[in-house]
């Protein structure tokens, strides 16, 4: 038996509920209220900020700020949803420049606790405090500025105070909010007091000491700055090195025209940037700003103004992606060869725009030449060199000649006139090659002059600081990696058609990713296209990568391709192709070294971008100084 509920009729909600509405979408637990008031307080033009805590915040949050203040005729006003002095007409809003807009925050805090208001502007003889429950308003002691006092949060909404965490867990989630206005602004003073304790202080200062007042000397130690500007917008702040990531995202801030946000689109890029030198689910720390015209983005797009829209997000992409990588370029070897001669850690528009990192670096102390002039001079007598291993002088100029290698040749299967050698390169890169003779005194080369090689894996090293030790596998898997990402801008990546296409059931996404984006799947390699309005063929796959599930690998490329940039989904695919072909083109374990050779790889090490990891992000040499080794035997104790 159904029974039919009576019809209710439409009717306006109070104002008290529309409030509390609005505060279920505004405020989530005390670190929202700490975030909104201190917003409020950097638009009023404050340079110094306080918060004081009772019970992490649920008992109390006062903030106090020394901004212009609000007239005591407009206080009454500020209580009222959507009044605000932000914004006041459609263009203001697509092009809003401060910190708060919407006008709901006061209104919505107000309605789930007991708050008051006290200001006090330059023209005032004295500040008035506003009850927000009475709307008493009364003389009060303070000077120019503004305190708000939020009591007993939740209190009219016990069901919301239940899912509230413990005291140490809302105390944290509070400082986070601060902490994220701080590393903002450097400019302004920020104090956090909890139960009449002083928990965290951070005074006005330079941009660089605000970063290691937050996050501490290791940080900024372990990290490059960033600087990129790309039309209307501007990148810059510090990214982690690969060895400083963590476990944990937990040092990861970006921030847009001053704006703490969590954005899907810079996290990837970001991660892209780091996606040959970060190892296993590592994760990179950074503190990242964006600086772009207010109307090229929209922060209208979530009550608590975490989520922001990007008008050209490809364009937003490309720059965060790029300018970490001219970043991370330069290896610590290379910076080591440049000394104080300056080698610029910001990206520069030279290395975002194309051209090589090494380019712009300062020229290394091993020779004269750009560290990339592989060849002799044309002065010098030619030295012959054969062989899989070609035997480079002391100086070492280059360890292998893969850098003439065809990418053809990768996957290839050999012939009798066609014989790879143990490194399976084809004749084509065992004729002779030049060298360049070394000039510089051992010391003066950043990772030294080879001593030995240890269970044919590690190779040893000495330079000025101690000892150096070289995974000499991945060492010479990063410089050939790094050579055929190069070689790739000007050849294609063959593909192998299949004796007998492989067809499977498609999605409509999958059918329409295939047919808009067939240039971009060719140049992957792989040849697909629709059988009938339910059907994919796979009719070739990349020579490198016969052996795979042609299936699944062409399901999960379409996939990146509906969501990503075709560029960026074909740029990646082709760079996982050549992290592969590298690993297997690079020294294997066991392969006995003359001191030449080792001194060779050395020399190309510090000739070459990203050479402090792998492919894989594992290290490929650490440095080992005089007073660790002194330690290691205990001497002078």
């Amino acid at each position: 038996m159904t029974t039919s509920s009576a019809r209710r009729n439409i009717r306006e909600l109070p104002d008290e509920l529309i409030s509390q509405i609005a505060a279920g979408e505004v405020v989530e637990r005390p670190a929202s209220v700490v975030r909104e008031l201190v917003d409020n307080a950097l638009d009023a033009g404050a340079r110094q900020i306080t918060v004081k805590l009772l019970a992490g915040g649920i008992r109390q949050i006062l903030v106090e700020d020394d901004g212009s203040g609000i007239p005591i005729d407009e206080l009454p006003l500020a209580l009222k949803r959507h009044a605000t002095s932000k914004i006041g007409s459609l263009h203001d809003l697509e092009s809003v420049a401060t910190m708060g807009f919407r006008g709901e925050a006061l209104a919505a805090i107000a309605s789930v606790s007991d708050m008051a208001i006290a200001s006090r502007t330059v023209d005032d003889a004295h500040a008035h405090r506003l009850d927000a429950r009475s709307g008493e308003l009364t003389p009060a002691a303070r000077g120019v500025g503004t305190s708000v006092e939020v009591r007993e949060l939740f209190f009219s909404t016990p069901a919301r105070r239940k899912f509230l965490k413990t005291e140490g867990t809302e105390l944290a989630h509070c400082l986070e909010a601060v902490r994220r206005h701080a590393l903002a602004r450097p400019d302004v003073g920020f104090a956090v007091w909890h139960e009449g304790k002083l928990v965290e202080q951070w005074r006005a200062g330079s941009p660089d000491q605000r970063v290691v007042d937050v996050l501490g000397d290791d940080f900024m130690s372990t990290s490059r700055a960033v600087e990129l500007s790309m039309g209307p917008m501007r990148v810059y702040g510090y990214a982690g090195l690969p060895d400083a990531a963590r476990s944990r995202a937990d040092q990861q801030y970006f921030y847009v025209n001053g704006r703490h946000v969590r954005d899907k689109l810079l996290s990837h890029g970001v991660r892209a940037a780091y996606e040959d030198v970060l190892h296993g689910s590592r994760q990179p720390t950074y503190v990242l700003f964006i600086e772009i015209a207010p109307d090229r983005v929209d922060v209208n797009v979530h009550p608590t103004k975490i989520e922001v829209r990007f008008r050209d997000s490809r364009e937003v992409h490309q720059a965060v992606r790029k300018s970490v990588e001219a970043a991370l370029a330069l290896s610590r070897a290379t910076l080591a060869a440049a000394g104080d001669a300056g080698v610029p850690l910001a990206a520069s528009a030279s290395a975002v725009d194309g051209a090589a990192p090494s380019s712009v670096q300062a020229p290394l102390s091993v020779n004269q030449q750009s560290p990339l002039a592989w060849q002799r001079p044309a002065d010098a007598a030619p030295e012959r060199r054969w062989a899989g291993w070609p035997q480079a002088d002391e100086g070492g100029s280059s360890f292998l000649a893969s850098e003439r290698m065809p990418l053809s040749n990768f996957g290839r299967p050999a012939s009798d006139q066609d014989q790879p050698t143990s490194f399976g390169f084809a004749p084509e890169s065992l004729r002779p090659v030049t060298t360049q003779p070394a000039e510089t005194p051992s010391h003066e080369w950043p990772l030294g002059r080879a001593l030995a090689q240890v269970g044919g894996v590690f190779v040893l090293a000495e330079n000025a600081q101690g000892l150096v030790i070289v995974d000499m596998h991945a060492a010479h898997e990063r410089i050939v990696y790094e050579r055929l990402k190069a070689q790739l801008a000007h050849e294609r990546l063959e593909s192998q058609p299949l004796l007998i296409p492989q067809s499977f059931a498609a999605t409509p996404q999958e059918i329409a990713t295939a047919e808009s984006q067939r240039e971009a799947l060719i140049s992957l390699g792989l040849d697909i296209d629709a059988l009938g309005p339910t059907t994919l063929a796979l009719r070739s796959v990349p020579l490198a990568l016969t052996q795979a599930d042609g299936v699944d690998l062409a399901r999960s490329v379409l996939a990146e391709l509906a969501q990503l940039d075709a560029s960026d989904v074909i740029k990646r695919a082709q760079h996982e192709l050549l992290a592969t072909m590298a690993c297997h083109g690079a020294v294997r374990a066991n392969r006995q070294l003359t001191i030449t050779e080792m001194n060779a790889l050395l020399r190309d090490m510090e000739a070459t971008d990203r050479a402090d990891q792998c492919n894989h992000g594992r290290p490929t040499w650490r440095q080992l100084s005089m007073r660790e080794l002194d330690a290691l035997f205990m001497r002078g104790r």
